[in-house]
């Protein structure tokens, strides 16, 4: 079986499950458990790999660490919470409880107390943030599961059973990446059928290494990657995707304010097999509580900023003297936080740096506050490119967002403006970026060059010229499809079309006037 057919295999898999799971239980909610469920089969499985192998290195064959009892277990306990973060009894371990839900009467106990037993092996260990609540929105005893125990259990037997099963192949065989691969097709399929809620938070895949690549072009490897609004974390991992794990040095950061997505980007990291010691994901509000003050500046920077939300703005008296934003001498409008993102992610980020930013279209071209800030911007030639995406690509909206590329340091004092408003597939109900898609914009983007209608290197005193305007169509003329025609030829032409057609009746009138006339 080829990975596609695998994959394809896979979320033809995922959705029955889902389907045939969450009855009563409302899609986005279910989602909790799913993916809740799918953190739980991949923390044992590899907790239990970690060990067999260590072991089994150590010269006992044949080692299985889920045969063990808990007491014979014990012994390993700290080492291994000080390597992986976290420690499970093998009594504790997915596979152990699958084998015995059926039977388990008291089912949803016995998952609660594992699921809090997980988050207690890394109390006063340097995981325990990273470990804390990350069962909070799996919640075995919700009514939502059935209105008695013995109806929640049956599902959760039934989770259990399912996600199980599910083809995730052996732990040596790419199962990291189908772990993976398995929670990001849950994430887009729950974010699609969820409209804006879940849209909000989820970057398509595409979009995000298009992000990825272009905040790393020409570099094999950066130091620290950053997210100020990092939702579910998949923008983020696409780093480890386009540059290798172990090519982002230090690790990845990121805050996200909404306490569940929280949760979700923290069991993310787990699934693409990034330890606690490489991830550093905060709650809170990036804007006005920023979680990293002493991890900054960031070499590549990636975010999809919620698009015009309301925040302080100059009804905080504070913000203004905020070394992020007190530059640009004005703050985004309290309606429409946009560039106070922008300002936040161009104040960390490292002089050899580059951010790229999925940002709403008004940002480019409102008047006001945001002008004064755009002005900033480009007079102190920060930036770099604006690449106009095509509309339908988000969950949630239809509108045709656009990517801001930040720099400090630059080779000319001018911003490229792309056209990538036809650079689209669809697939399904939404507008996708095909790979073909993608090398067409970031060949655009290495080049900086003009091509014509698509793309146009533009000095930053003719931006100044048109009023700080950085919407891309006032640079880059759309191509006129419109077929010519010769006037002259068209007159000549229908003057034929009319002498036929006079020709026409005077021959149908004659043989008229024959047949009348014939006895």
């Amino acid at each position: 079986m080829t990975k596609e057919s695998q994959r394809a295999q896979l979320h033809k898999t995922i959705w029955q499950i889902a389907n045939d799971l969450r009855g009563s239980v409302d899609g986005w909610d279910f989602k909790s458990y799913v993916l809740g469920m799918l953190f739980y089969r991949f923390i044992s499985e590899n907790l239990t790999a970690y060990l067999n192998t260590s072991e089994r290195n150590a010269g006992q064959a044949d080692f299985d660490y889920a045969n063990l009892s808990d007491d014979q277990a014990e012994f390993g306990r700290q080492e291994t919470v000080t390597e992986k973060g976290f420690y499970i009894l093998p009594s504790e371990l997915f596979q152990n409880v699958r084998k015995r839900a059926a039977q388990d009467e008291n089912l949803n106990e016995t998952l609660q107390r594992v699921f809090r037993n997980i988050e207690g092996s890394a109390v006063g260990a340097d995981s325990e943030d990273d470990l804390k609540g990350l069962f909070d929105d799996l919640d075995v005893n919700s009514a939502k599961l059935g209105q008695t125990v013995a109806k929640r259990n049956e599902k959760l037997v039934k989770l259990l059973a399912a996600i199980g099963d599910l083809p995730l192949g052996n732990w040596d065989d790419n199962t990291i990446d189908l772990f993976g691969d398995a929670y990001e097709y849950l994430m887009q399929m729950y974010a699609s059928s969820a409209g804006k809620s879940g849209g909000e938070y989820y970057t398509p895949q595409e979009v995000s290494e298009l992000l990825a690549r272009i905040t790393v072009v020409g570099k094999t490897e950066v130091n620290k990657v950053y997210d100020p609004a990092c939702g579910s974390g998949s923008l983020l991992l696409k780093f480890a995707k386009v540059l290798g794990k172990e090519n982002v040095r230090r690790g990845f950061y990121g805050q996200e304010i909404n306490l569940t997505t929280y949760n979700l980007a923290r069991i993310n990291m787990f699934l693409h097999d990034v330890n606690y010691e490489k991830f550093d994901i905060a709650h809170g509000d990036t804007l006005l509580d920023p979680a990293h003050m002493d991890d900054e500046p960031f070499e590549a920077i990636v975010s999809n900023p919620p698009y015009s939300i309301r925040w302080d703005g100059d009804a905080n008296p504070l913000l203004i003297n905020d070394p992020r934003f007190s530059p640009a001498g004005v703050l985004a409008p309290k309606s429409k936080a946009d560039l106070a993102f922008t300002m936040h992610i161009l104040s960390w980020l490292a002089v050899n740096g580059t951010a790229a930013i999925v940002e709403f279209p008004g940002v480019l071209y409102r008047g006001g506050a945001e002008a004064k800030i755009r002005k900033y911007l480009v007079d102190n030639n920060y930036v770099d490119a604006v690449i106009q995406l095509p509309p339908d690509l988000f969950f949630g909206t239809t509108i045709a967002t656009c990517i801001i590329v930040l720099k400090k340091s630059k080779k000319d004092n001018a911003v490229l403006f792309i056209d990538a408003s036809a650079e689209f597939m669809r697939g399904g109900n939404k507008n996708k970026l095909s790979d073909e898609n993608q090398k067409t914009v970031l060949d655009s983007f290495i080049a900086r060059a003009d091509v014509d209608h698509f793309a146009r290197l533009v000095q930053n005193s003719e931006i100044a010229e048109n009023g700080y305007n950085i919407a891309v169509s006032s640079y880059v003329e759309q191509e006129d499809t419109r077929e010519a025609i010769d006037i002259t030829e068209l007159n000549s032409e229908i003057a034929r079309i009319v002498a036929r057609q006079s020709e026409l009746r005077t021959a149908i009138d004659a043989i008229v006037a024959d047949l009348e006339g014939a006895p």
